[in-house]
């Protein structure tokens, strides 16, 4: 990927790239009014979950593919709105502006262009959005097949970051040693190394099979 391109970006590109950022990142979640539109998850809605006792709409107490299938088709409605929004905010040149801000950090973080910007903004709360804007960007070409299996890599490993350690490891918080933001920045950190390890696995392999291809 070329690191060194003319991103000619007009204040519309900012503005939009913003937006993307704080509708991904989860940071109005709490907010009350209007400004829960600026979130995600609040444009989505809460409709088919449970409450108390009332079955939702994947339902309550089951295992198995019937369960597995559900979960599934109930990410279709955040994916489309998130697929929606990314083209709206593409046409205004917020890739753009992502590339300009977010290239010095993460060519040396984890070896990516910075048109990957939002999607590792989007995946401290959303693995399935994460995984959807990762996808995009392979198949238009901004990111290669090494560069794709880094980022996996640090997406997989402690998904939705935030998310999953406030909500599934809230159990664990009363016995926690750490505070909640200690054990985050820590997740974070390891996600970081564990990527770097595949970063390093991969050149290691060109290196020893030139003519191999992708590993």
């Amino acid at each position: 990927m070329e690191d060194k391109k003319d991103y000619k970006v007009t204040w519309k590109g900012w503005l939009s790239l913003a937006f993307l950022i704080i509708l991904f990142s989860g940071t109005m979640a709490d907010q009350t009014g209007f400004l829960k539109a600026f979130d995600l998850n609040s444009l989505v809605g809460a409709f088919g979950k449970a409450e108390g006792a009332k079955v939702s709409f994947i339902g309550t107490g089951g295992f198995g593919a019937k369960e597995g299938m559900m979960v599934g088709l109930s990410l279709i409605p955040t994916v489309m709105v998130a697929q929606g929004l990314m083209d709206v905010c593409e046409s205004y040149s917020a890739l753009k502006a992502a590339a300009r801000l977010f290239q010095p950090i993460l060519r040396p973080l984890l070896g990516l262009p910075g048109t990957a910007g939002i999607a590792f903004v989007s995946s401290f709360t959303s693995s399935d959005v994460g995984a959807f804007l990762t996808k995009e960007m392979y198949e238009k070409g901004e990111i290669t097949d090494d560069e794709r299996t880094v980022f996996a890599s640090y997406q997989y490993a402690g998904s939705g970051t935030i998310n999953n350690t406030i909500g599934a490891g809230a159990a664990l918080v009363p016995i926690s040693i750490l505070p909640v933001g200690a054990v985050i920045v820590l997740i974070i950190i390891v996600k970081i190394l564990g990527a770097n390890l595949v970063r390093m696995y991969l050149k290691y392999y060109h290196r020893k099979y030139p003519e191999g291809g992708q590993a």
